[in-house]
């Protein structure tokens, strides 16, 4: 491996739209992506939870309360909107009578 030193810039008094080091624009807050983007597994997880949920004949809160999750999580999860924990995966899979 080779290792370059190299000395940076003193920073300005007065901030900048720029990044002084590496001279890139600073991205605002709301520009940014969201920190959970929805993914193929993601989603694949969320319409196997509803299907498998509605072959059972459950509701989102049967689903929740077996879960000891909150009903509103459950509804982000089926519409991919969260990066679940697998312990979370756990607790579904367990609610709805389904191996992980």
């Amino acid at each position: 491996m080779i290792f370059t030193l190299i000395t940076l810039p003193e920073f300005p008094k007065k901030s900048n739209s720029k990044c002084v080091v590496l001279d890139v624009p600073v991205v605002k807050t709301g520009q940014m992506q969201k920190q959970t983007q929805k993914c193929g597994a993601q989603l694949l997880f969320a319409s196997n939870l509803k299907r498998i949920r509605l072959e059972k004949k459950l509701t989102q809160e049967n689903v929740a309360e077996g879960a000891g999750l909150h009903t509103n999580y459950i509804s982000s999860v089926e519409r991919g909107q969260r990066n679940i924990s697998i312990s979370n995966i756990e607790r579904i899979a367990k609610a709805l009578g389904v191996l992980m």
